[in-house]
């Protein structure tokens, strides 16, 4: 358990507690803004956490119970997973994605058994929020579900505070059309003459609750936190056994994932915004694209895209050099991913 601060997720979202501090000294909402609070994106430098800061939670494939703490970490490091269960660090970099059915699975190549499940998530906050440099442990396979979308992580760095640091930061640059395909859906990245990553995103599904939905925004701090970060994950109640044989969605539950049967949507609560599922689904690329390890100048389109298709469009964006640059930085930076032969 960290030394820093701890959020206790057990209670309802407007009860959450920051260590031994009673409700009317913490963040009272996951999205709000807490005193001081300065966006991040569009900023020259590089920032960490202020503080370590601690949760626990399930994950939502495995169901087991793990403690998440997010500590700050030195220029230059980039995201790194640590499994303190196994001693074992790993940098959150596409090529290191393992398995996309249904979540994001990193691991190591030469160890498949150090998985490390459901980064997108918390990904995404840390992407959207600024945050360039961190240590993510767990203490076991699976980043915790907590609520079904990135709203709990965006808190939690809130909570810690964030630091500017001294070093520059990078960002990838595309600088021509790179897109996949796969049975009628496709992921592309374009260039774009605007500053940061605009986001496109569209979905069809059978069940009448879901529909066609296409959602459109240019990523912003304060545009994914009014307009994405709370959007859940979802899924059909059809396919709920399928996935429990396949050992999949052990820990789902309506307290953490949106369930549609047909033309209803089983929560009690309902949605939180009509168009929920479209969100969420460009919540996760977010995720996804962040694992390129800087952020993107640039415009992301989705079609039916999933975690599989946004993660082989990362490596066909870095297998063609042409395709991108590095700008903000003079020197080579090593967490960018090199092509090899």
């Amino acid at each position: 358990m960290s030394s820093g601060l701890v959020v206790d997720f057990a209670h309802e979202p407007d009860q959450l507690f920051i260590g031994d501090a009673p409700a009317s000294e913490a963040h009272s909402v996951a999205l709000g803004h807490p005193a001081g609070y300065q966006p991040r994106i569009g900023r020259t430098r590089q920032f960490t956490l202020s503080n370590p800061i601690s949760c626990t939670g399930v994950g939502l494939h495995s169901g087991h119970p793990v403690t998440l703490t997010l500590r700050p970490a030195a220029e230059d490091t980039g995201i790194v997973f640590r499994r303190v269960d196994l001693g074992l660090d790993m940098p959150a970099r596409f090529d290191r994605v393992i398995d996309t059915r249904l979540c994001t699975m990193l691991a190591p190549a030469d160890r498949p058994d150090a998985r490390i499940a459901t980064v997108e998530h918390v990904m995404a906050a840390l992407s959207a929020c600024g945050v360039d440099n961190v240590v993510v442990e767990l203490d076991g396979p699976e980043v915790p579900v907590l609520d079904g979308s990135s709203a709990p992580f965006v808190f939690l760095i809130d909570c810690a505070g964030r630091t500017e640091q001294t070093a520059a930061r990078a960002a990838i640059e595309i600088l021509k059309p790179v897109r996949v395909e796969e049975n009628g859906a496709f992921a592309e990245l374009r260039p774009s003459h605007a500053p940061g990553l605009s986001m496109s995103m569209s979905i069809a599904f059978s069940a009448s609750a879901i529909g066609r939905q296409a959602y459109t925004m240019r990523l912003s701090e304060h545009g994914f936190r009014g307009e994405l970060a709370d959007c859940r994950t979802f899924t059909l109640r059809s396919e709920i056994e399928a996935l429990r044989t396949a050992g999949l969605a052990r820990g789902g539950s309506l307290d953490n994932a949106v369930v549609v049967d047909g033309g209803t949507i089983l929560n009690p609560a309902g949605l939180r915004r009509p168009d929920e599922f479209v969100r969420h689904k460009m919540l996760d690329a977010i995720g996804d694209l962040a694992l390129a390890g800087h952020p993107m100048r640039g415009a992301f389109i989705g079609n039916r895209s999933g975690h599989g298709l946004n993660n082989r469009l990362l490596h066909a964006l870095f297998a063609d050099r042409g395709a991108w640059r590095l700008s903000g930085r003079a020197i080579t930076d090593q967490r960018t991913v090199q092509p090899t032969a």
